[in-house]
């Protein structure tokens, strides 16, 4: 495959976005353009990850501060706003900006409506498999987890969903909370002979015998096609050790490795990996793992409109990432030629539901299973006044929120809420239903918490969660953005060492002292010691609080962001979004 040829065809893709631009009739009929892709070559995949269970359309703001430390600043994933659109050569105020970035969120969100939606993903799914027959639908995972229906049906509405949308392929981080015995009954029953569960990292703790099969093997119009799967490999570290006790997980390099060499061997023409890895992880792997035509990445949550190319010493592998939330499919066609990838054309195609009409068939699934649920997720619990969000590195106002409630509730002095991407945005003037909320709180370890921590221990926490997110390598990222803080002031500077990036610490105006205990709130603890002593799940005290606010409403919140050093020039920093 040709660097030069591929790079033309990223400027073509990059010149076909910005032409979303439109008002009134003709932006539809330009958006609708947008899906109108003719046929390339003779084998297509078709992406989606972490939709983390939301069924309907939804609005989802994407991140304004997304900092990449060492090699990894300034590059994709790692651009924000206005510096995002420029590389992308993406139009500002263009359909496409509003579904890439955050910026003027709230008006271009009414300006362009919802995104997403499983009824209008299913018609995007339809209509590009008319035209590309065989192509493989695949499931990055973060599919069973998200949403309050999803929590009460221990994920049945999605695995029902994902079925009649048509996945073929499916790997797994967040399905993995519902326990190993759950995920197992699932793809043994629900999943037999029509999506393959495909995790390569995953082995028995005893024997070390594969749980999931580690790839499986497709036809596409005479091609023999290998999708390998790589669950998240620190789910024993990011959730509780306790619902996946007897197995391991890891990246597992050489083992990966081990396996493109074998698929190559048998003359396999296509080996793509399914990654739940995070796309800085998924990066540094295609620098060092040959054989690879692509990886189709997840779990961090990037909308990137390219397939970034990245040599190793056996060629170059196509790194991309689908965003979430069903919000995007990602579409890759290969031109496949005497056993080998010659071509590809690359599309990050946004899910406007304005444009995309609901598919009959998924709109009668997504309701029924909704229709038992109605009442519970339709209670109003408040009016929100401002902007609610909650993706990027650092605190939003959805979580700010949360930290209020806990610390209100709890008569804490402090809250930490963890750094989850999930969750949809609610803009001005909507109301905070049950289901929005739960949006942000459906877990199977929704325990609140009240612990007593020293200052020395606070900043333990912050540091080892820093470095979980700013570590320069990208194997030892291993969790999500950063802790949400609520009653803590706090100075981060990302590209510090490590235990030096956080300063300046201090609780109601007043210094930090390290050798005071201070109430700290908090919820999602991966103890199993906390499970056992019981407490009210999260959502419980949230809603209380909710119900207090005078008027029914909820004022703007204003995130206790920390201030940040040495990134005011950084290409992933646009804090006047």
């Amino acid at each position: 495959m040709n660097l030069d040829r591929r790079e033309w065809l990223q400027a073509l893709g990059a010149a076909a976005m910005a032409g979303l631009n439109l008002n009134g009739e003709a932006q539809t009929v330009e958006a609708r353009g947008l899906y109108d892709l003719p046929r390339f070559g003779n084998v297509s995949f078709l992406h989606m990850t972490d939709c983390h269970a939301q069924l309907l359309p939804l609005h989802y703001r994407e991140p304004s501060v997304n900092l990449g430390v060492g090699a990894a600043r300034g590059q994709w994933p790692h651009l924000a706003g206005e510096a995002a659109l420029k590389a992308a050569g993406v139009a500002p105020g263009s359909a496409m900006a509003h579904a890439l970035t955050c910026l003027d969120f709230s008006a271009q969100a009414q300006r362009h409506g919802q995104l997403g939606g499983f009824a209008h993903l299913a018609t995007l799914v339809r209509q590009l498999r008319a035209s590309r027959p065989g192509a493989l639908l695949l499931d990055g995972g973060d599919s069973w987890q998200g949403s309050a229906t999803a929590l009460w049906t221990n994920g049945q509405d999605m695995v029902e969903a994902c079925k009649l949308l048509g996945v073929d392929v499916m790997t797994g981080h967040w399905e993995f909370t519902l326990g190993a015995a759950r995920v197992q009954e699932v793809v043994a029953k629900d999943f037999k002979g029509q999506i393959d569960f495909v995790a390569q990292n995953i082995a028995s703790a005893d024997f070390g015998d594969p749980v999931f099969a580690p790839y499986t093997l497709r036809q596409q119009n005479g091609v023999t096609c290998a999708v390998i799967g790589q669950a998240f490999p620190y789910t024993p570290i990011a959730n509780p050790r306790y619902f996946v006790p007897d197995w391991t997980f890891g990246i597992q390099e050489a083992q990966l490795q081990q396996q493109v060499d074998t698929l190559r061997a048998k003359g396999v023409a296509v080996v793509v990996l399914l990654s739940h890895n995070g796309m800085d992880v998924d990066l540094k792997l295609a620098s060092r793992v040959r054989g690879l035509d692509a990886i189709f990445g997840g779990h961090t949550h990037d909308a990137v409109p390219l397939a970034v190319p990245v040599r190793n010493a056996g060629g170059t592998t196509l790194v991309t990432n689908a965003g979430s939330h069903g919000k995007f499919l990602g579409l890759m066609d290969f031109d496949v030629k005497d056993g080998r990838v010659r071509d590809f054309r690359y599309r990050l195609l946004p899910i406007f539901s304005r444009q995309l009409p609901p598919d009959p068939a998924m709109a009668a699934l997504i309701a029924k299973l909704r229709a038992p649920y109605d009442k519970q997720l339709n209670e109003t619990l408040a009016v929100t006044d401002g902007l609610l969000w909650r993706r990027g590195n650092f605190n939003g106002s959805w979580d700010q929120l949360i930290c209020d409630a806990l610390r209100a509730e709890q008569d804490a002095e402090l809250a930490f809420s963890p750094g989850f991407r999930w969750g949809g945005s609610l803009l001005p003037g909507q109301a905070i239903t049950r289901e929005r909320l739960m949006d942000q709180l459906a877990i199977t370890y929704p325990t609140a918490t009240r612990t007593l921590m020293s200052g020395e221990q606070i900043k333990t926490v912050l540091e080892d969660v820093a470095d979980n997110l700013f570590n320069p390598d990208p194997y030892y990222q291993q969790g999500g953005d950063m802790v949400r803080t609520g009653g803590l002031s706090w100075r981060c500077t990302p590209a510090a060492a490590m235990g030096r990036r956080i300063d300046e610490l201090r609780i109601n105006g007043q210094p930090l002292q390290s050798d005071k205990r201070y109430a700290v709130a908090g919820w999602a603890s991966v103890s199993e010691d906390v499970k056992q002593a019981g407490g009210p799940p999260v959502w419980t005290l949230v809603e209380r609080w909710l119900k207090r606010q005078p008027g029914g409403r909820v004022a703007q919140r204003v995130p206790d962001a920390p201030a940040l050093v040495g990134v005011a020039d950084d290409p992933g920093y646009s804090p006047g979004a």
